[in-house]
Order: C-alpha cells, then sequence, then structure tokens
C-alpha cells in the first residue's frame, strides 16, 4: 500500500518532495544576485520584505554597493535610503554594516564558506548562512557536517502542515533539525526552494488551496478532507500537553 496522509514523516517525505519537484521543475531561489556578498546582503534585506521589493532595491544597490568597504563608506543615514523600502531599515542597515566590518576585518573582505563561520558574522542566522552556502557554494555544503536546510515562514508553515515536524511554525532551528532527518543532504536546497514554491502557489497561509494540492493526498491538514490545520493548532494542544 501506498503512503497516505497518516503514514510516518519518514515514508511521506520523499514522495512529497517528488510531486514538488514535478510540479516545480524551476525552483530556485526568487533574490536576484551575482555574487556571494549580494547573496547575503539580499537575504539580509528579504526579513520582513517580498523578494520582488527586495530586488527591486538591489537593483541600484548592486551597482554601487560592491564590496564590504562600498557599504562602509557611506553614512548610516545614505545606507538606509538606499534599502528604505525592504522595511526595517535600521536594523539592516546595522546588520549590513556589521557584516561589512567583520568581513574586512576577519575574512579578507571575502564571504567566508563554512556554516561556522557563516553563522559568526553579523545578521547572519541559520536560514541566512544556509541560503548563501546552499546556492553559493554547494561542493561545500555537501561536505559540511554544519550544513541544513533553510527554513523560512513557508518552509516553516509547510512542515508543519504536513506533519514532518511537531514543533511551532516559527521555531526555525527545531523545524530544521527535523527536515534534515527526513531530507538527504544534495536534496537540501532543493526541497527548500520546493516548499517555498509550493507555499506561495498553493498552500497559502490563510486560505490554503486543497481542492489544488498535488500532495494533498499526503497531507495530515487537508481541508479538502475536513481536517484540522495542524498550522493552527496551537503545539500544546497538539502535542497534549
Amino acid at each position: 500500500m501506498p503512503p497516505g496522509r497518516s503514514s510516518p514523516a519518514t515514508e511521506r517525505a520523499p514522495l512529497i518532495l517528488r510531486r514538488l519537484r514535478r510540479a516545480y521543475p524551476e525552483a530556485r531561489i526568487a533574490l536576484d544576485y551575482a555574487t556571494p556578498l549580494e547573496c547575503a546582503v539580499a537575504t539580509i534585506l528579504s526579513a520582513q520584505s517580498t523578494d520582488v521589493g527586495v530586488n527591486k532595491v538591489t537593483k541600484s544597490l548592486f551597482s554601487k554597493y560592491r564590496t564590504p568597504e562600498d557599504y562602509l563608506a557611506v553614512t548610516d543615514e545614505e545606507l538606509q535610503r538606499e534599502i528604505h523600502a525592504t522595511g526595517f531599515f535600521r536594523q539592516k542597515t546595522k546588520a549590513l554594516k556589521g557584516l561589512a566590518h567583520r568581513l574586512v576585518d576577519d575574512f579578507d573582505s571575502q564571504v567566508p564558506k563554512t556554516m561556522a563561520e557563516l553563522i559568526s558574522l553579523p545578521g547572519i542566522a541559520r536560514k541566512t548562512a544556509n541560503i548563501v552556502q546552499g546556492n553559493c557554494f554547494p561542493d561545500v555544503a555537501r561536505k559540511d557536517p554544519d550544513a541544513g536546510m533553510a527554513v523560512d515562514t513557508h518552509v516553516g508553515r509547510l512542515a508543519v502542515r504536513l506533519g514532518l515536524t511537531e514543533h511551532d511554525s516559527k521555531e526555525a532551528e527545531r523545524i530544521e533539525r527535523d527536515l534534515v532527518q527526513l531530507v538527504p543532504k544534495r536534496s537540501r536546497l532543493n526541497a527548500s526552494n520546493l516548499f517555498i514554491e509550493h507555499g506561495r502557489r498553493i498552500c497559502l497561509a490563510k486560505a490554503p488551496r486543497c481542492e489544488d494540492c498535488l500532495i494533498e493526498p499526503l497531507c495530515p491538514s487537508s481541508q479538502e478532507a475536513g481536517l484540522g490545520d495542524l498550522y493552527r493548532t496551537p503545539v500544546r494542544q497538539r502535542g497534549g500537553g
């Protein structure tokens, strides 16, 4: 009997990814960048913003700021004006300036390649580090024992709805630990991109389109099947304690 929505996550996860790959063969990071520094900056700016909005800002930003030194050469106020449209521009300016200082002081102005080094940088937590490493240094990611899987709001939501974790959708690092047990290292970057694509098109936060979902038969949160949405069920109630 093939896996169903009540099957263990270990049985459902490979089939879920296989179906998503068929649906979104071109799934990739939506941020525009040409260098590891641009990837890091764009990902930092994407917090609480849309990728489309970030790409509009970085089109101009990246033509002016090509090195860490360029970010340090301007005042906070000027950089804030450049990135204002992405929101939270004061905090993001602080993060970008801190990142630039560390790259200049400790990494010869180059973005490091290992997870341990990446997460030591200001403004870069595990999600950003996984995105930068997976997209810019895939060969290193395949060998790095600390490499994981980027968990953004879409990945977190789908992981919860699909029953691939028992943690709350906002507990990104705990969800990541669960997902890396289910997704082979070579597939993790692609898996994140697939979840994000599906989350944007079908598995919407407020009104999931379960009737149009190709992985609905594998989903324990299917509204089509009349089930409760695990994404909207408090963890303490689901876990019973």
